[in-house]
């Protein structure tokens, strides 16, 4: 068995997704003659403090997001994004099985086996979470020897289990997803999720992202 923590990896953005925005924006008043360098930052300050959002949807970015099971499928009520995940039905994981580590447990990277009882003698409810672990893996492996296929085993695997994620969608729809998900009010793996993509969002589209949190 082994234990990873959440990761996120950008993988495309609109290229000068403020110019972008700007050029259909104008595109409304017919403004484009206005276009300057350095104009766009001033533009999509202007949509964003009257609330005209609707044109920040003109970019988009895509993230490739590694977490737990339990987390992907709050992502996924995001009805606008586009996904890819990865498929239980079809991924076999006979050969040792990933899952993630929450951010209120302690624990190192790595892989982890039974003898490992004697490390959290003073740590029981780590013990308790990583036993639990186990067993799902041992079960999920017995019955892949049984017969069954991974679509049916995976009826053993819970919400640690680690998945990935390819999540894109517009500039606009980030920012809402942003709002919901990084508010203390979010579940703390969410939030951990969340404000990774964000931090790395704002160095690459600052203007938009600037004043969630």
């Amino acid at each position: 068995m082994k234990l990873i923590k959440p990761s996120i990896e950008f993988l495309w953005m609109t290229a000068a997704p403020l110019s972008t925005i700007e050029r259909a924006g104008r595109t409304c008043y017919k403004s484009e003659d206005n276009i300057s360098a350095g104009s766009a930052e001033h533009f999509v300050r202007n949509l964003l403090h009257m609330g005209h959002l609707a044109m920040i949807e003109h970019a988009s970015a895509s993230y490739r997001v590694v977490c737990d099971r339990g987390v992907t499928h709050e992502i996924v009520r995001h009805r606008l994004f586009s996904y890819a995940q990865e498929s239980t039905r079809y991924c076999n994981y006979k050969g040792g099985v990933t899952f993630i580590i929450p951010p209120w447990l302690e624990l190192d990277e790595g892989d982890y086996i039974g003898s490992d009882t004697l490390v959290f003698t003073r740590r029981k409810e780590l013990w308790s979470w990583i036993k639990i672990l186990l067993k799902c893996e041992d079960t999920y492996t017995d019955v892949l020897n049984m017969g069954w296929t991974p679509q049916q085993a995976r009826s053993v695997l819970p919400n640690a289990l680690k998945t990935e994620i390819v999540i894109t969608g517009n500039l606009r729809e980030w920012l809402h997803f942003f709002e919901l998900r990084c508010a203390k009010t979010a579940h703390p793996q969410m939030q951990e999720i969340a404000n990774m993509i964000l931090g790395d969002i704002r160095g690459r589209c600052a203007v938009i992202f600037e004043n969630i949190g």
